[in-house]
């Protein structure tokens, strides 16, 4: 089992954040622009965290060099059933520094984004701390870059 797995299944987000990269860059299935740096992708982790419900992974992928997996997902936004991917590669270190997420159905996908959106103030807060994220230096997903 990936240690990413595992720390998500265990709901431990300082194992989740102790396995990104300084460096990391997520691609988020819900907005145009990926987030860089360990700090706002965790704290959008945190997020997901908040806002799944019956979150389970359902199969593991790696590539035989170890450096690329495919964590496949089911999990509730609300009443909606969502399907997805945590697409993870890993540096010469063995941290994350590349994590893409794809999710299905659309309708499930734009529930996800509602309750991302709601969850942002917070989000750039925990990242940037007041003032940044007052400033949105974090760049709250807006309609136009979903």
């Amino acid at each position: 089992m990936h240690p990413f797995r595992k720390a998500v299944e265990a709901m431990d987000h300082a194992a989740v954040e102790a396995l990104l990269a300084e460096d990391v860059v997520f691609t988020s299935p819900v907005a145009f622009r990926p987030y860089p740096g360990k700090a706002i992708t965790a704290a959008i982790l945190r997020a997901v965290m908040r806002v799944f419900s019956d979150f389970r992974y359902v199969r593991e992928i790696a590539s035989a060099d170890g450096r690329d997996h495919a964590l496949v997902f089911t999990a509730k936004v609300g009443d909606m059933e969502i399907n997805g991917c945590d697409f993870l590669h890993m540096d010469e270190e063995g941290k994350i520094d590349d994590f893409m997420v794809m999710v299905r159905p659309l309708s499930a996908a734009q529930a996800l984004s509602a309750a991302m959106g709601a969850q942002f103030d917070r989000v750039k807060a925990e990242a940037f701390g007041g003032a940044e994220a007052s400033a949105g230096s974090a760049g709250t997903p807006a309609d136009g870059e979903r």
